[in-house]
């Protein structure tokens, strides 16, 4: 009975008209922010948490969480139409989100980045509400053992990922591990990979890291097809609604809610995040679907997993 009594308060806190306005400012923010690389939903959090101090503690969370809502989905944006990860947890979602924007499908792919991540979001915090204390538990017995397993298996992806030349996919996993351990490490604070430069300490942050991977090498490419006179640009067909019909939603629903599974699951794990879980159900998607070969070529179901996955990631986390 406390348990109900506590979960109608929540939704009664929810309903509050200031609370209600409040959110959909905070998604709307978090949109913008999340779609314009160089910012993050982390940036928009700490951004808004002032505006905080004043607030109720419930409509304070409910403002805050909005934001972070608002960014993490807002990253598929720049994702499907400028190949530019807003967020670190687009980044998969850049495999077929812009292909499909070059065939004259960007309508189609934002409706389905849109819808099923508002799905996830969902699913995730319903699993959230009545799965917490189990979840706490579980995510309590995972030892470093269990996390080096989890690290070792994202790192497996890259093999998967690799379609074209194995020892390149091979190269390009040991150069992102060569980036990652620079810095102080995080157990005894030693410096590594430094080489005196006091600017290494801190180690490559995600967020730049990104820009210069996608965004840089984007930038380079328009401009090369400028210069030679055949930059193509984007031509977005109408579409009606989200840009896809009921059948095709009804057929998506299995693998988006495999890939909420997975968002939640890498949710609760500390120190992952949303570009893990996205990366994880962007593979098993490719690995169950009947179809792989026409994954990274604009095919939806890559948009589905990956947006599933990270706004999953919320709840669980």
């Amino acid at each position: 009975m406390n348990a109900l009594a506590s979960l109608g308060n929540a939704f009664v806190s929810i309903c509050h008209p200031m609370s209600l306005l409040l959110m959909a400012a905070g998604v709307a923010v978090g949109i913008i922010f999340g779609s314009i690389p160089g910012l993050s939903a982390a940036m928009a959090v700490a951004l808004f948490l002032p505006l905080t101090f004043s607030m109720t503690p419930s409509i304070g969370m409910n403002l805050l969480v909005a934001v972070y809502i608002g960014g993490i989905s807002g990253g598929l944006i720049s994702a499907i139409l400028l190949n530019m990860p807003g967020t670190a947890s687009s980044i998969a979602t850049c495999f077929d989100g812009h292909p499909m924007a070059k065939k004259g499908e960007a309508g189609k792919a934002l409706g389905y980045g849109i819808v099923f991540s508002f799905l996830g979001s969902v699913f995730s915090f319903i699993i959230l509400t009545f799965c917490a204390p189990l979840l706490a538990d579980i995510a309590l017995k995972f030892t470093p053992a269990e996390n080096f397993g989890i690290s070792f298996f994202a790192l497996t992806m890259v093999a998967v990922l690799a379609s074209g030349s194995m020892v390149k996919g091979v190269l390009a996993g040991m150069l992102g591990l060569i980036f990652a351990l620079v810095g102080m490490a995080p157990i005894d604070g030693t410096p590594r990979f430094t080489f005196g430069n006091s600017s290494l300490m801190a180690g490559f942050d995600t967020l730049p890291t990104l820009i210069g991977i996608f965004a840089i090498s984007e930038i380079l490419i328009t401009a090369e097809s400028m210069g030679n006179g055949k930059l193509e640009t984007i031509k977005m067909k109408p579409v009606k609604g989200f840009g896809f019909t009921w059948k095709e939603f009804v057929y998506q629903l299995p693998n988006a809610l495999r890939s909420a599974l997975i968002g939640t699951g890498i949710g609760i794990l500390p120190g992952i995040g949303g570009s893990t879980s996205g990366m994880l159900s962007y593979v098993t998607a490719k690995n169950m679907s009947k179809h792989p070969e026409e994954f990274g070529k604009g095919c939806p179901d890559g948009i589905v997993a990956t947006e599933t996955a990270n706004n999953a990631t919320i709840g669980g986390a």
